[in-house]
C-alpha cells in the first residue's frame, strides 16, 4: 500500500464514532454513494478463503446495538445514564427507559459496546449486547 493510503488509514483510526459517521455521510454526499452497498459484497462468500478460520472471522459482528432490557431497583440512575451515553433529553431518556426493553445505541464498535454495557449494569440496569444488523 502507498504510502499515501497508510496516511490516511491511520488518520481514519484516529477518529471518534461520531466522527467516522460524520465522515462516511460527507463522502456519500461528496461522491453521491451509500456505505450500504460494500458491507452487501462483504457479506458474500469469496472464491480464496478456503479456510475455516477466515469464515469464521468474517463471521464475527463488528458492531453491535446495546439494549437495555430491564432497569433494575435504580430508575433514575439508569436514565441519569442513558442521558450521558446517548445525549438525549430527560425525557427522551425516561420515555426509552420506561418502554425498556429498548437498544440505547445501535451499530457502535465491540469495545464501546462493552463499556456502555459495564456503564449500565453498575447502576443495575440489565443489558444485552446484539450483533447490529
Amino acid at each position: 500500500m502507498s504510502k499515501k493510503l497508510d496516511t490516511i488509514i491511520d488518520q481514519i483510526a484516529e477518529l471518534s464514532v461520531l466522527e467516522l459517521s460524520e465522515l462516511v455521510k460527507a463522502l456519500e454526499e461528496k461522491f453521491g454513494v451509500e456505505a450500504a452497498a460494500p458491507m452487501m459484497m462483504g457479506a458474500m462468500p469469496m472464491g480464496g478463503a478456503g479456510g475455516g478460520e477466515a469464515a469464521a472471522a468474517e463471521e464475527a459482528p463488528t458492531s453491535f446495538d446495546v439494549v437495555l432490557a430491564g432497569i433494575g431497583s435504580q430508575k433514575i440512575q439508569v436514565i441519569k445514564e442513558v442521558r450521558a451515553i446517548t445525549g438525549l433529553g430527560l425525557k427522551e431518556a425516561k420515555e426509552l427507559v420506561d418502554n425498556a426493553p429498548r437498544p440505547v445505541k445501535e451499530g457502535i464498535a465491540t469495545d464501546e459496546a462493552n463499556e456502555i454495557k459495564e456503564k449500565l449494569e453498575a447502576v443495575g440496569a440489565a443489558v444485552e449486547l446484539k450483533p447490529a444488523g
